[in-house]
This record gives structure tokens, C-alpha cells and sequence, in this order.
């Protein structure tokens, strides 16, 4: 199994905005009204251009973090949103105005981002091709079939062989590096004090996400929240009106709806989820994990498969194996290693 559109962005975008009427009102809205973008520099003559299109925590560990470990060479940051607080005080800021590369981007080679289906990252694409830079992809999350196409001729940073091979799915324009997984690295060597684990299980809510009927989700969580005594922690993406109507007809039926947002590093209970991320990073930390699904598709047990995921009712999550080199200066190093290919 590999991606459901390895290579078609249009047809990912189409797939994405008829998952949701809100996204599609959404995205339209937001073509009609151009971003606007921030650019900061260390230095007057940049090599690596990196891309954070939204200032999140994943984000910045996946790409502005590993970037800026990078021996010598000057950066600049091409952001949708403030950055000015992450980066040093002596750093520049740059105005950004039509689609044509700033003359301060003259002498970048690589250009580092998520990829090129969002905004900042599209237009840092157009650069790219513009200014005959190597555009490096890094991998920030798991990957499931419905991940974007990687940008032609892209040279990619994998979690993991596996990964590296499902997200090529067959294409023979786009290369690899495996490096790991910093948000994994972290949760396995940054854990709290020993804590005993008790209670019932937290289900880590995911019905925002595009990838699975929300019918599936919901029904997967009311059925063992109820069977359980689990409480629910919502995603904090899960804002629409749909998601806050399912939260009230759970309250009323007798589940606890976790919304503390307290960090997923501090809970001393179980954890488990349909297919989230923080089952892997629960299992890196120490804490027992499980997966679970009620009538889901078929790629939700290749998924679990791919990255070991253990079932409820079996034995938990094995914590993932841990790279020998940190992933962030893993990533580092292979930035450093193609900007020397390319000067």
C-alpha cells in the first residue's frame, strides 16, 4: 500500500476540501485572499531557505530546530505567522511582496520545508524552481495513504525505511535519507519522573482529521469510552460545531471529556487512540499504548502494522527503536551534505 495520490496535487487538494464543506468554503475563501508571509535571515547571503508554515510545535521541531544546526551556513526563514520570538535578536526581517524570489535569496541552494501543499511552502517551491535549489522534504508526522504528494524531483527525510518506501510509493523522481524522528527522540529521552500508571485509559480524540469517516471515530470512541470508563481528550483541532455537539452528547451520556489540554507527557493513565501519534510518543515515554478501531478501513491495519502498533486487549506498544545519531542533527547533517553537493 502506498500513497492515495503519489503524485497529483490537484487531485489530493479535490480529495481534501469534498472531506469537509467547511475546508472547501475555507480554501476557497482563502484563495480569494492571498497570505501574507514573513521572511527572516541570519546573515545578507542565506544558502538554506527554510519554510515553517504554521508556527507549531511540530513544526518547528521538524524544520526551523535541525536547520539551524547547521555548521556555517546562513538561514532564512520563510514563515505564515510570527517567528520573530523563536529566532535570535540579531536576526533581520524582510517584506515579502509578489510571488518572485527576494533579491536577498540570490545565493540559496536548498530549500527545507513540509512540502509544497501549503501556502508558505508553495510559494517557497515556486523559489525553488526559480532559483535551481534542491527542495528537501522532512517528515513530521506518521504517514497515512492520504499524505500530500512529494514536490517533483524532492529529496525526502524519512522516519524510517518503511515510511521512506510507502511515501515514494513507486515514484522514481524522488530520493531519501532515513533520519528518525525528533518528536519520538524526545519523548523517549526527556521523560518525567517514574510514575506509576493507573486508572482507565484516555482515548486521544481525532475527529477532525480528514483521513477516516468521522462516523468511525465517534462510534470507535462512544463504544469504549462506555465499555472502558475512559475519558475522552479532544484534539485540539476538534473547534467545529460538530465536534463540540458530539463533546455535549458525551457529557450527557456519562463520558468525562478530558479538555485540560495538560501536556500528553504528564498523564500518569493509559493511552489509547484510533491511529494518533501520541500512542507512539506514550510508547517512546514508557507509558502503556494501544490502538483500536471499530469497522475501520483496511489502511488503518497497515498503518498499525507499519509502526508496530499493539491492539487493545493484547500487550502494549513496544517503545520504538531509537536512531543512533539524534534525528535533528541527523537532518542537520544531511542539509549540510546536499548544500556541498550543490555549491
Amino acid at each position: 500500500m502506498g500513497l492515495e495520490h503519489p503524485q497529483d496535487l490537484d487531485a489530493w487538494r479535490h480529495w481534501q476540501e469534498s472531506r469537509h464543506a467547511l475546508r472547501r468554503i475555507k480554501s476557497k475563501l482563502a484563495r480569494a485572499t492571498p497570505p501574507t508571509f514573513k521572511l527572516y535571515s541570519s546573515g545578507a547571503s542565506p544558502s538554506i531557505l527554510v519554510v515553517v508554515d504554521a508556527p507549531t510545535p511540530s513544526q518547528i521541531a521538524a524544520y526551523l530546530e535541525p536547520a539551524l544546526l547547521v555548521d556555517g551556513a546562513q538561514i532564512a526563514v520563510l514563515a505564515q505567522g510570527e517567528l520573530r520570538h523563536l529566532l535570535p535578536a540579531d536576526w533581520s526581517e524582510h517584506e515579502v511582496a509578489g510571488n518572485s524570489a527576494p533579491d536577498l535569496l540570490a545565493e540559496v541552494s536548498v530549500v527545507f520545508a513540509s512540502g509544497h501543499f501549503l501556502p508558505a511552502s508553495a510559494l517557497a517551491h515556486t523559489w525553488a524552481q526559480a532559483l535551481n535549489a534542491r527542495f528537501v522534504v522532512a517528515q513530521h508526522g506518521l504517514l497515512t495513504p492520504f499524505q500530500p504528494p512529494l514536490p517533483p524531483g524532492a529529496h525526502a527525510l524519512a522516519f524510517s525505511t518503511d515510511d521512506a518506501l510507502f511515501w515514494k510509493s513507486g515514484r522514481s523522481d524522488v530520493t531519501f535519507d532515513v533520519v528518525g524522528s525528533q518528536m519520538l527522540w524526545n519523548a523517549s529521552t526527556q521523560q518525567a519522573e517514574p510514575t506509576e500508571v493507573t486508572g482507565p485509559p484516555v482515548f486521544l480524540g481525532q475527529l477532525h482529521g480528514a483521513e477516516l469517516a468521522r462516523r468511525i471515530a465517534a462510534r470507535t470512541a462512544s463504544q469504549f469510552c462506555a465499555s472502558t470508563g475512559a475519558s475522552y481528550r479532544p484534539h485540539p483541532a476538534e473547534i467545529d460545531k460538530l465536534s463540540r455537539l458530539q463533546h455535549d452528547r458525551w457529557r450527557r451520556s456519562g463520558i468525562v471529556i478530558d479538555d485540560s489540554r495538560a501536556p500528553l507527557r504528564t498523564l500518569t493513565r493509559p493511552v489509547v487512540s484510533i491511529f494518533s501519534t501520541g500512542v507512539l510518543e506514550a510508547a517512546a515515554s514508557g507509558r502503556p499504548a494501544w490502538v483500536t478501531c471499530v469497522g475501520g478501513p483496511e489502511w488503518i491495519r497497515e498503518f498499525w502494522a507499519r509502526y508496530s502498533l499493539s491492539e487493545w486487549g493484547g500487550d502494549p506498544t513496544p517503545a520504538p527503536v531509537v536512531p543512533p545519531v539524534e534525528p535533528a542533527k541527523a537532518i542537520a547533517a544531511s542539509l549540510a551534505h546536499i548544500l556541498e553537493g550543490t555549491a
